[in-house]
């Protein structure tokens, strides 16, 4: 595939500029109902985004972690995949969950602290992971099974920057390069780990480059890109198909809004900065895309909005008409047997509960 070299021999793809222009070299061939689905699954992940923060503001949710900004390094993703592979997510993948056909009614009772969200019963995708990096060990070490077990079946994770710092991530790299595992590590390099800037998580000139100290395919996307994004995903995917081992794939992206609903970004970030992001937005040069492929316009896209608004409100009231969950679901599942430091608390979580001091 053609790219252009930046720093430190990493390859970089960009396919859709800002305004939507495309390098028909790099195109890849894709149907028009395929695209026009990725771009619904874009927009219903923003949507979905807007009404998640709403409801977490009136107090029916907890904390919400927002894709927004987003969406292309996750949609292009999920839709280079098969079924059969494994998503091991961290907690801001909505987007990839929503494509890959999770309801949106697990997604919103998993934010309002429903165990029932986290249940991914017979399928590859795995529970949300909170502590960060953790879930490239996972993915690791799926990948690492699949080859054992002989199946046609690969990994992705997705992490931030500020994980490349953490040990998690060194390991699962390690291993992933030794076992030659069919796993794709997909860092969405959004700029900012929490508050920290990514000039300041690490002095690598990319972070893609880190995969090189173990042996790992290490390349670099524009992460507003959704056509990029699918492509060096769907082609990483063949490398691992075909025996060759894992792929580091670093998406250059942006998160718009805040880390979670806890945060403040106005505190380290500027306005300016946000607003020279907001010029590259994945969903805008994609629509431009489309629109000059003749696939859409104005009222259709008017229309796709209103439909996904309606979808979500309806998923929005099936989530608030469940039952709240149950005190001691907080204590189950967390380990095959419930030792007794969690069963004496759960026993206190119950006296409060019935009104005990």
């Amino acid at each position: 595939m053609p790219v252009k070299e930046v720093k430190e021999g990493i390859p970089h793809t960009k396919i859709l500029d800002k305004d939507g222009n495309v390098d028909e070299e790099l195109e890849p061939e894709l149907s028009e109902e395929k695209l026009v689905q990725m771009y619904k699954d874009m927009v219903y992940a923003r949507i979905l985004d807007k009404k998640a923060f709403k409801i977490q503001r009136r107090g029916d949710a907890g904390t919400y972690a927002p894709v927004k900004g987003e969406e292309a390094c996750q949609v292009g993703a999920a839709h280079a995949l098969k079924e059969n592979d494994w998503f091991v997510p961290s907690f801001r993948e909505a987007a990839f969950a929503l494509s890959r056909g999770i309801s949106p009614v697990k997604l919103f009772r998993y934010f309002m602290g429903d165990a029932y969200g986290n249940k991914v019963e017979d399928t590859h995708n795995l529970p949300v992971s909170i502590p960060i990096a953790s879930q490239t060990l996972h993915a690791t070490g799926i990948a690492m099974a699949s080859n054992i077990k002989e199946e046609d079946e690969i990994a992705i994770t997705f992490f931030g920057d500020g994980a490349t710092s953490q040990g998690d991530f060194h390991g699962a790299l390690n291993f992933a390069g030794v076992y030659n595992a069919p796993v794709i590590f997909f860092n969405q390099n959004n700029q900012y780990a929490i508050s920290t800037p990514r000039e300041k998580q690490t002095a690598s000139e990319t972070l893609a480059q880190k995969a090189k100290a173990y042996g790992i395919k290490g390349i670099q996307v524009d992460g507003n890109d959704v056509l990029a994004t699918y492509k060096a995903v769907k082609e990483a995917a063949k490398r691992a198909r075909r025996g060759e081992g894992p792929t580091m794939i670093e998406g250059l992206t942006y998160r718009l809004g805040v880390h979670t609903t806890s945060d403040n970004p106005s505190r380290y970030r500027t306005d300016e900065e946000v607003e020279e992001w907001k010029k590259k937005d994945p969903i805008k040069r994609f629509e431009l895309y489309l629109m000059d492929k003749g696939l859409l316009d104005e009222e259709k896209k008017e229309n796709i909005q209103e439909r996904i608004e309606k979808d979500i409100e309806k998923h929005v009231e099936k989530a608030l008409e469940m039952d709240s969950p149950k005190t001691e679901e907080m204590f189950q599942n967390v380990y095959e047997e419930v030792p007794n430091m969690l069963k004496k608390q759960l026993g206190i979580a119950k006296e409060r509960e019935g009104g005990g001091n």
